[in-house]
């Protein structure tokens, strides 16, 4: 992983355009991940929303030979799940859709949570509470900070919630590189780690599980799940450290009001 790399602002509007038109994508999908479609479906209806009508790239495609567009991690599946014409989501489901984009030589990372037909409510509240968490960092995010005040306020309100975090996987600073510095851990002591500053950008992207923190990795080297079978959930923004707070480069028209001014 390279030194962080702090960014100007004509680098700040390439990234927020590849945001942008990430969030796109996901405004794009919304429709659908239902019931009965096939997390492959899903991986091929991206591929060609990316490349042919956002002229863009789906940068996971062939990095450290990855073979598809996106992750997509169903119920005790933590994450990098790959895409599978037999994987066909049903009512009570629990997915996460993880999708890189690249334009103009820039990068943006972003997942998203979707809830299939009926969900239980723990499972809704495992749901509700990782994207809480996330946000409960998002708006912390200025000039000044460390990101050891991140990684406590995300694992604090995680576990008052009765949930672990995994802390084998971590947010990482993007930009014309899919992982350069800083490494964002989702845990941490308040007042320690990296200072913050402007022009900074970086993923955050907490994995909560229901049960323990402990996973394990699949034969086929990528598939990460949790050791006692119980669900687990994330969601992700890519985000550039302002003068004196944060832009969520890749928001969500129905996240707005998540975040504070």
């Amino acid at each position: 992983m390279s030194d962080v790399v702090i960014k100007n602002a004509e680098q700040i509007a390439l990234m927020r355009e590849s945001g942008r038109l990430l969030a796109a994508v996901f405004a794009y999908l919304d429709p659908l991940v239902t019931e009965g479609v096939s997390t492959m479906q899903i991986n091929d209806w991206v591929e060609h929303y990316i490349v042919n009508e956002l002229q863009a790239r789906p940068s996971s495609k062939g990095q450290y030979d990855y073979p598809y567009v996106l992750n997509a991690s169903i119920n005790e599946v933590v994450c990098h799940g790959f895409p599978n014409e037999k994987h066909v989501l049903k009512a009570g489901d629990i997915v996460n859709i993880d999708i890189t984009l690249e334009k103009n030589g820039y990068l943006a990372d972003s997942s998203k949570m979707y809830m299939i037909g009926e969900v239980s409510p723990l499972a809704k509240r495992l749901v509700d509470t990782t994207q809480a968490a996330l946000w409960h960092a998002i708006n912390r995010v200025k000039p000044g900070v460390r990101l050891g005040d991140l990684g406590n306020a995300i694992a604090n309100f995680a576990h008052q919630n009765g949930y672990s975090v995994v802390k084998e996987y971590c947010g990482h600073g993007i930009g014309e590189q899919m992982h350069e510095g800083p490494q964002v851990l989702h845990y941490g002591k308040k007042n320690t780690g990296l200072v913050l500053k402007e022009g900074m950008t970086f993923t955050i992207e907490p994995m909560i599980n229901q049960g323990a923190a402990k996973v394990k990795t699949k034969p086929d080297g990528w598939t990460v799940v949790t050791r006692d079978k119980k669900l687990s959930a994330q969601w992700e923004h890519t985000l550039a450290v302002t003068a004196d707070g944060v832009e969520v480069l890749t928001l969500r028209d129905e996240e707005q009001g998540f975040l504070e001014s």
